[in-house]
């Protein structure tokens, strides 16, 4: 999000403020608020970080201790269409596609294979169902996020994943859209859908993670009706699944829905809408970081949604936000600019009562960027997945925690 946030901040208009709502939890559809933690699956090893780092099992025993009942758990189209690919066979391929030592990469599986002997013998949609269904045997949700096509780090304008191929609006940029092959995808998230018909701990899907058109260039037009035709798609392969939807400009704005309604047709009342927010996110923090100024723009662009009787009244999910987790002056161990915002934060969506997940699980990855075994200093687990890097910083997500306000209050 770092260039996304750079073009946006360069484009700072006077936005008008509204103030922060009191308004009911999201998503109100499920019997229990979403307390999520993101675990990423969508890199180019094509399954679920950390089991090179501790087994399965004690990773899924972490986030529940820790008081998790939802993961939003990300994936590629190029998994969701290459689904029966051997685990081996996708760390080979996945050396070749991140640029990497093909015998080192192959060391990372080996250890995960050491620590979890079914994925000798798995794909990478074994994987996957075997992370949802440990899951769910503790009682813990997932939400399948499709966070990229091409399988990659996410998100900035240059990685082909932001903006779909064929929208034909604006200048086409291969940077941000050559792997948005709007085909694939639809495909990919049918097939997702169908997958989780098997797997009862998917709750929900989203369909796309961070869409970001290029500010000024690209209209926005084209995100209702391929919105509109994903929701359609998971809905017709699995009628019980929630659909989450994200806006433009990386899950910031889902403005563009108080002029123009999405049409949700028949699953219109199991949509739930997505919003990120960072420290920065630079259109929440066009006018400046004090929290009463950043506190009107989240409202402004997503917490509107909350407001009831509107065509686009519906659940609310902050389904990413986070902090650096290596240290710093504040209390919670947190560096300045983080304190600051995570303290707005926490009393905002403590006064909404709204759902949330956190960035992220995962203290390393397989592979990020080029480099094998790299680092996640925004990890809530540490590089070896043995202990919590930062132990003061649960604790300071506070009431977030709670469930102090029913539908409709």
């Amino acid at each position: 999000m770092a260039l996304l946030s750079r073009c946006l901040a360069a484009l700072a208009l006077v936005v008008p403020l509204v103030a922060a709502q009191s308004l009911p939890r999201a998503p109100a559809l499920l019997d229990k608020p979403f307390r999520c933690v993101n675990w990423a699956g969508h890199l180019e090893a094509q399954i679920p970080e950390g089991l090179s780092s501790q087994p399965l099992d004690t990773i899924v025993d972490y986030i529940a201790s820790s008081g998790f009942n939802c993961v939003r758990l990300t994936y590629s189209i190029d998994t969701a269409l290459g689904q029966t690919v051997s685990v081996e066979d996708s760390f080979t391929a996945g050396a070749t596609s991140a640029g990497v030592d093909a015998t080192q990469f192959a060391a990372v599986y080996a250890s995960a294979a050491a620590l979890n002997p079914f994925l000798a013998t798995a794909t990478r949609i074994d994987v996957f169902g075997a992370v949802v269904d440990a899951l769910a045997a503790k009682g813990i949700m997932t939400v399948m996020d499709n966070h990229v096509s091409k399988a990659s780090w996410c998100c900035d304008f240059t990685d082909g994943n932001g903006w779909w191929a064929d929208a034909g609006d604006g200048i086409y940029d291969a940077d941000n859209q050559q792997y948005f092959i709007d085909s694939d995808w639809i495909s990919g998230l049918g097939a997702i859908a169908t997958w989780s018909l098997n797997h009862p701990g998917v709750v929900a899907m989203s369909v796309r993670n961070e869409i970001r058109q290029l500010p000024v260039v690209d209209s926005v037009t084209p995100w209702f009706s391929h919105v509109e035709n994903a929701g359609n798609t998971i809905h017709a392969a699995h009628p019980d699944l929630l659909v989450v939807i994200g806006g433009v400009d990386g899950a910031m704005d889902l403005s563009l829905i108080k002029d123009t309604p999405l049409n949700t047709g028949s699953w219109a009342a199991k949509r739930v809408w997505e919003f990120h927010a960072y420290s920065y996110s630079a259109l929440y923090t066009l006018l400046g970081t004090d929290c009463t100024i950043v506190t009107p723009q989240w409202g402004l662009y997503a917490g509107f949604t909350l407001e009831q009787n509107e065509s686009w009244t519906g659940p609310l999910w902050l389904s990413e936000f986070g902090v650096g987790m290596t240290g710093g002056t504040e209390d919670g161990g947190l560096d300045t600019t983080d304190a600051s915002y995570l303290s707005c934060l926490v009393s905002y969506m403590t006064n909404n009562d709204a759902d949330w997940s956190l960035w992220a699980v995962q203290g390393s990855y397989y592979v990020r960027q080029g480099a094998i075994l790299s680092n996640e200093t925004w990890g809530l687990l540490n590089f070896a997945w043995s202990e919590t890097r930062n132990p003061e910083f649960l604790p300071l997500l506070g009431a977030m925690w709670d469930v102090t306000q029913g539908p409709g209050i």
